[in-house]
């Protein structure tokens, strides 16, 4: 039998799809731009927003006939075992392959925001949390451990990572972003791209774009965001993790910007993405996102409007089910309305993804490997655990209270405390999706901070409290906790978020807050524990910042730790035992007032306190603060190898060194972070006041040092200009190094010379750092 050119592996990618396409109808191919979501629910009690009202009735027996591009999440919509799922995942492909005239597979879906949502899978910290350790090399590692599990029991694409940066820390879904600065944002979300795609995983960033800064933090709300804004701050992540990470997949968002819904733009979806940055992936629809052209914005009338729109615009896939791509979109290009070409425009994107991942070869086989599948590994756990104690910020610790005593007692009290989901975002298996399952265990063993304490201080009398819910006004508890902390050495107060959708929670996807107070009455709590007298270390367990004001110099100690995950108990436990020496960085400011936001440290000087508003934005603890257990010296630096103050010039295309040596001076090991930031002081637009442009995190030995060289290159400092150009302009810029935004240690001016030069999709995007040894 003569083998069909599309099943040639010997030909071009382009040429076997060019020969299938050539060989389907428009019903084959349209089944390859939408998904399937088996076992969906619509009791209004989904995962997605309007799932009750968005998903269809379907004849799977007859829909598969026509071939099927994806399914939908089979192992992240109920619980199943990750063997017995995998078997079943591979009996619906041989089922899809026998259904079609072609024998193609589709191609399945699940989220990886913190892991594989999968029961039994490891729940890793949130990306919030990732953004604290200033380590992306840490956070490729556990993608590529995310990979290799969603591709055991044959998953083909993960829905991670998220690029969008903090605009407004009142938004719900701040938990799942890497942070308030797209510098940072990019290099860590780069990073994951690349852990994911090493296991053979198409990574898919999103949401694309602007997601993040919609008006009042309201979920899908419109955004309101300057060409500036967007082009400056939103979109440079994405191009990092295209460029840098190799990305094969762009979730288009949900939101509208100036009117025009992300879904529907095609100057977003294809001039820029494609034209500009010549991406050659898929764009999906986020989940009813191009149903919700229809329903939510308006801008069409009928499902075939809506494909019409999207098609156009650039998706290629409807996620999560049919609706729009389906006969809606058969009839309508049969009608003239809809042309042929979009569909197959698609269809061969679709097409190309597949044969590259081997879905168009004769010998496919969808079955796993032999035995069980364990997809939260010992070495799984390992990363999990290293990833949450990096993470963990040291706030304050103006009493020296911390590392505590090993003898001491300890009245632990506060909501979050003995809770195993206080460390679990709302991606995380158990908080998305047992909810609905509540005869289900949890099938991850999640250390609560209690027992962890209990643990980690073996000889220490701990006593707990809980004191009020999390988001309850009850305050019935006080009295039991101001009475564990009275007969205490010390109180430790563990406070914070849970995680939920849709306002089953304080944090997470549809949980957005008017102001930035903790929930409930947990900071009346905090009151109540502070007036005894004994002294307080609070730690927060949450899925945003909180300000924290009202209690600056009141407490002995603070401990941020961000959605740490099921390894998050051990890892604050061995901060606060010293164990573990803190090493976290935030990622995002924490305010001081509850009221005053939304506000994140990218702000051009009027965005700062001044005497013209009463109302002063400045953080209680600015972006990059955190402290250690350990002291570290910053010594001989050194630009452009010349001594400290002289004067440097450079070319607009020119770069320009900075290199300094950090030592621990300290007792302990522990991390510092040098931090390279740029101010521009004079700029035909207005720029931040600083802004990050290079980080390098230092592991060291007591006594140990390092030096990191940063090598900064004018694109750096590029900006978009007044007519939408992205431009390096000459004259003065200060290349800052610190400890945070705020705490600057050394400072190098440099001018730069010569004629504004228009930079292009080659443009650097990173600075280039080398760390080398320093002997005693």
């Amino acid at each position: 039998m003569t083998t069909a050119p599309w099943r040639d592996r010997a030909l071009s990618a382009d040429a076997r799809v060019g020969d299938l396409l050539s060989r389907m109808t428009l019903e084959e191919k349209a089944a390859q731009l939408y998904g399937v979501w088996v076992g969906a629910s619509t009791d209004g009690h989904g995962v997605a927003p309007h799932q009750h009202d968005m998903t269809g009735d379907y004849e799977w027996d007859e829909l598969i006939t026509r071939g099927l591009g994806q399914l939908t999440r089979p192992f992240g919509t109920a619980p199943v075992d990750p063997t017995l799922g995998a078997q079943a995942l591979a009996r619906a492909q041989r089922r899809i392959a026998a259904a079609g005239r072609f024998g193609i597979p589709a191609l399945a879906h699940e989220e990886c925001l913190a892991g594989f949502t999968a029961w039994r899978a490891t729940a890793y910290p949130v990306p919030l949390a990732w953004g604290a350790t200033f380590h992306p090399e840490l956070v490729e590692e556990m993608a590529a451990r995310i990979g290799h599990d969603l591709a055991s029991v044959g998953v083909h694409q993960g829905l991670a990572p998220v690029l969008d940066v903090v605009r407004d820390p009142r938004w719900g879904r701040v938990e799942e972003t890497i942070g308030e600065d797209p510098y940072l944002v990019g290099t860590i979300g780069s990073a994951y791209v690349r852990g994911l795609e090493s296991a053979g995983i198409i990574a898919t960033l999103k949401h694309f774009a602007g997601y993040a800064s919609s008006a009042g933090a309201r979920n899908l709300a419109p955004v309101r965001a300057g060409v500036r804004e967007f082009a400056d701050v939103t979109l440079p992540p994405f191009e990092m993790a295209l460029r840098e990470g190799g990305a094969r997949s762009v979730m288009a968002a949900y939101n509208e910007t100036d009117g025009v819904p992300a879904s529907a733009d095609p100057h977003l979806l294809t001039q820029l993405l494609r034209e500009e940055w010549g991406f050659t992936g898929t764009v999906v629809s986020d989940y009813f996102g191009i149903g919700f052209l229809e329903t939510l914005h308006r801008v069409a009338g009928t499902p075939a409007e809506a494909a019409h729109l999207a098609l156009a615009a650039g998706i290629d896939v409807e996620l999560p089910t049919i609706r729009s791509y389906g006969d809606a979109l058969v009839t309508a290009v049969r009608a003239g309305d809809v042309p042929e070409s979009l569909v197959d425009r698609a269809a061969r994107r679709v097409l190309t993804q597949k044969c590259e991942l081997g879905l168009l070869d004769e010998d496919w086989r969808p079955e796993p490997d032999g035995g069980p599948i364990n997809l939260d590994s010992a070495g799984n756990r390992a990363l999990a655990r290293r990833l949450a104690q990096e993470s963990v910020v040291l706030l304050d610790n103006t009493g020296g209270l911390l590392p505590l005593a090993p003898d001491t007692r300890i009245a632990v009290v506060g909501p979050r405390a003995a809770d195993a989901l206080a460390m679990l975002g709302c991606y995380s298996f158990p908080s998305h999706v047992l909810p609905t399952h509540p005869e289900t265990p949890v099938g991850l063993d999640i250390p609560t901070l209690l027992d962890s304490l209990r643990v980690e201080l073996p000889d220490a009398k701990v006593t707990f409290a809980e004191g009020c819910a999390t988001s309850d006004p009850d305050t019935a508890g006080f009295g039991e906790a101001v009475a564990r902390t009275v007969e205490a050495d010390v109180c430790v107060a563990v406070l914070g978020d849970r995680a939920g959708l849709f306002g089953g929670g304080t944090s997470g996807e549809g949980c957005d807050v008017a102001e930035l107070q903790l929930p409930g009455v947990q900071a009346e709590l905090l009151d109540a524990l502070v007036s005894t007298g004994v002294p307080v270390v609070l730690v927060l367990l949450t899925g945003r910042p909180y300000a924290l004001g009202r209690w600056h110099g009141r407490l002995a100690a603070s401990v941020q730790a961000f959605f740490p995950g099921e390894e998050g108990g051990p890892a604050v436990a061995g901060v606060l035992s010293g164990r573990v020496t803190p090493s976290g960085r935030l990622p995002v400011s924490v305010p001081r007032e509850r009221g005053g936001q939304p506000w994140t440290y990218l702000q051009p000087p009027l965005g700062l306190a001044g005497e013209v508003s009463s109302l002063d934005p400045t953080p209680l603890y600015p972006f990059g603060h955190g402290l250690s257990y350990t002291s570290f010296a910053w010594e001989d630096f050194v630009e452009g190898g010349q001594a400290e103050g002289d004067p440097a010039e450079i070319a607009t295309d020119g770069s320009y060194e900075v290199s300094l040596t950090v030592r621990n001076t300290g007792a302990r090991g522990g991390a510092e972070v040098v931090q390279l930031y740029l101010h521009d002081p004079v700029a035909s637009v207005t720029r931040p006041d600083v802004r990050l442009i290079g980080y390098q995190r230092l592991e060291l030995a007591p006594g140990a040092a390092s030096r990191v060289t940063f090598r900064f290159h004018a694109d750096l400092s590029a900006f978009t200009d007044r007519s939408g150009r992205r431009i390096v302009e000459p004259g003065v810029l200060e290349l800052r190094l610190g400890a945070s935004s705020a705490d600057v240690r050394y400072a190098a001016r440099v001018r730069l010379v010569g004629a504004v030069r228009e930079l292009g999709a080659d443009r650097r995007l990173r600075c280039e750092t080398e760390v080398g040894s320093v002997g005693p």
